[in-house]
């Protein structure tokens, strides 16, 4: 019987993933911008994709009308977990007027587009801004 390698363990992206996933993807990946949730006074909201089980909480501090801070925790599909980060720069400083404005295509462009695949990954990310912006309504 040969040792278990030592290396086993580590995280090592496969090859095919160049090929179906574009760098700035990867990188929201890999390197996630904004994890984790904000406390209260944030407004908080989870959506799910009932197909699949991904889920993404979006959580995000308004200040001004406007967001001043999101965090972002997925569990899901290397594109749910970036377009959720990705998704957190475009949130900061956005109204909920311009939260209403943001479109599939627009969340699909900050991670370098996705494969057919994996837009479910940014219909998931709307849902969310959508939820968000209904419940800073509610809130206010």
């Amino acid at each position: 019987m040969q040792p278990i390698d030592p290396g086993y363990a580590e995280c090592k992206r496969p090859a095919a993933l160049p090929a179906m996933y574009s760098p700035r993807l990867l990188d929201h990946f890999e390197n996630p911008r904004n994890p984790g949730k904000l406390d209260p006074p944030a407004v908080s909201v989870r959506v799910e994709n009932p197909i699949c089980g991904d889920i993404l909480e979006l959580s995000a501090l308004w200040e001004g009308g406007c967001i001043a801070e999101a965090r972002f925790q997925a569990k899901g599909c290397t594109a749910s977990i970036a377009t959720g980060s990705a998704l957190t720069e475009l949130l900061l400083g956005k109204s909920p007027a311009e939260l209403e404005r943001l479109d599939k295509a627009g969340i699909e462009e900050a991670v370098g587009g996705l494969s057919n695949e994996s837009k479910h990954a940014a219909v998931l990310a709307l849902d969310g801004v959508k939820a968000l912006a209904r419940a800073a309504k509610s809130a206010s």
